[in-house]
């Protein structure tokens, strides 16, 4: 009797161990350190845990500087529905879905140590705030190398696609 009684507990302590671990997740909790979930599989957006948690909150300032003639300037972008000012709301919305995974920074800077081919993409600098899958924002770009023109291009269109133009 007092080892069921003891493994009865023992599942319960498990339960509410999980569903208090599941909810510090779900609200985007800084608690959990990164390397604790980041061997995870990440989760698409078509997931209804993270598609429905506060999507509707997302809204970036974009400013690109230096990109040339059209594509310079601050533009507001809202997803979850696409709209605001940004003269491609609905792609850049639909790039940053398919480039947000569970545990990982959409924004996330090159990571020290990197080693980048030496090849110079331009003058063009970006800076991207806000809010994002309930998350502060405070992002800046440059083309300075290969690491940080592959980051740039990854988030085309919600930063200018510079690949196309030939633009410096």
């Amino acid at each position: 009797m007092l080892q069921a009684n003891r493994s009865a507990a023992a599942g319960r302590l498990r339960r509410a161990l999980l569903v208090t671990a599941g909810s510090l997740a779900a609200v985007g909790s800084t608690a959990l350190a990164p390397a604790a979930y980041a061997h995870a599989t990440p989760l698409s957006l078509a997931s209804p845990s993270l598609q429905d948690a506060g999507r509707s909150g997302d809204h970036l300032t974009v400013t690109v500087r230096d990109a040339g003639a059209g594509a310079d300037g601050t533009y507001e972008l809202s997803c979850h529905p696409a709209g605001g000012d940004h003269p491609d709301a609905d792609g850049a919305c639909a790039a940053l879905d398919r480039g947000t995974r569970w545990g990982k920074d959409t924004f996330a800077p090159v990571p020290q140590g990197s080693l980048c081919t030496m090849q110079y993409g331009g003058a063009a600098t970006a800076r991207v705030t806000g809010i994002w899958a309930g998350r502060p924002v405070d992002a800046r770009f440059d083309r300075g190398d290969g690491c940080e023109i592959a980051r740039w291009d990854r988030l085309v269109p919600l930063l200018p696609d510079l690949r196309q133009t030939g633009r410096p």
